[in-house]
């Protein structure tokens, strides 16, 4: 079980390779929401979002003579990214498996990055099966997206810089892009006992982790794709990340594409940083969900969004916000 002090441990693993990044806020935002929104911005953190903290994390608690023969992962991209940023500078080789259908930066950075990156059909393939094929018959580690302790206290030192930076007695709470819940379940073990309340935020349609908080059980998205927000499409929360939302997080909440989308634009517009659109829905919550306290942060989780998809939000949301 992953805990605080793996948490901790991991900042100290971490430091001097990831960026501790900004609180950004604005008026209009605040305007339109109805309350104080502060985003979390990782979009700003090195590879476009907090998956860096993980990667780096994983790697650097492999036993030397493990990490020398390589490691793989799978990932729509950004886990991608960071996996591969860590192995380029600790000089080994990566495998990255993504979906043929994930934005096209995505892969072109991996590339960049010096991974080999297989694709395959996110729709037919089973990605896990196709992980492991390769991990045995090369010999590579592992790294899993998000059910991996050595990931979960990577992305756990998001949650240490908000208590660093939140205004001493600061009790609100504090909205989490969810996929598979490793950054979730980091930073609500990050942030266990301040008094702030974390809460996952998904896709309709992909809200899996809503459904399984409030059943008290895992339970599975029908499909495995076809929302904006790729970067937090998975098929389940973890089976190390549900236990540690469901005793430490408050009830989920689920967006629409489109609203995602409108918080991605309202990002660029009134904060100047780019969002993905699975990176935005955590802003997305904080602007347009009901119900909210007076004060919120919204962790911004990632940056890597396709140009067009961008384009296109704007030209459809030019005249709103």
């Amino acid at each position: 079980m992953t805990t605080r002090q793996d948490v901790l441990a991991a900042r100290s693993r971490i430091a001097g390779q990831v960026r501790h990044t900004p609180l950004l806020s604005s008026p209009a935002l605040d305007a339109l929401a109805g309350r104080h929104v502060l985003l979390k911005a990782e979009c700003l953190q090195h590879t476009g979002s907090f998956k860096a903290r993980g990667g780096w994390s994983a790697l650097s608690a492999l036993p030397p003579e493990e990490r020398a023969r390589g490691v793989i992962a799978y990932s729509s991209g950004n886990h991608a990214q960071g996996v591969a940023r860590a192995a380029a500078a600790f000089g080994v080789p990566a495998v990255i498996v993504m979906p043929a259908d994930a934005p096209a930066v995505k892969i072109a950075n991996t590339r960049a990055l010096g991974a080999e990156v297989v694709l395959y059909d996110r729709a037919n393939e089973d990605r896990d099966a196709i992980g492991a094929s390769l991990a045995a018959a090369r010999g590579l580690a592992l790294i899993k997206p998000f059910d991996d302790a050595r990931v979960i206290a990577g992305q756990g030192t998001v949650g240490l810089e908000l208590l660093e930076d939140l205004p001493d007695g600061w009790h609100g709470e504090v909205l989490v892009p969810c996929g598979g819940g490793g950054l979730t379940a980091g930073v609500a073990l990050a942030m266990e006992g301040s008094g702030a309340v974390v809460r996952t935020v998904e896709p309709e349609g992909f809200d899996d982790a809503a459904r399984s908080l409030a059943a008290g059980q895992v339970l599975r998205n029908a499909r495995n794709g076809g929302s904006v927000c790729d970067a937090i499409v998975t098929p389940a929360p973890g089976a190390l990340t549900f236990p540690v939302m469901q005793r430490l997080c408050g009830v989920g909440l689920v967006v629409s594409d489109d609203q995602a989308l409108h918080a991605m634009v309202l990002a660029l517009r009134h904060l100047r940083v780019v969002l993905e659109p699975g990176g935005a829905v955590a802003l997305a919550a904080a602007l347009f969900a009901p119900g909210l306290p007076s004060e919120v942060v919204a962790i911004g989780s990632g940056g890597n969004v396709d140009e067009a998809v961008l384009a296109a939000a704007l030209a459809r949301f030019a005249a709103t916000g």
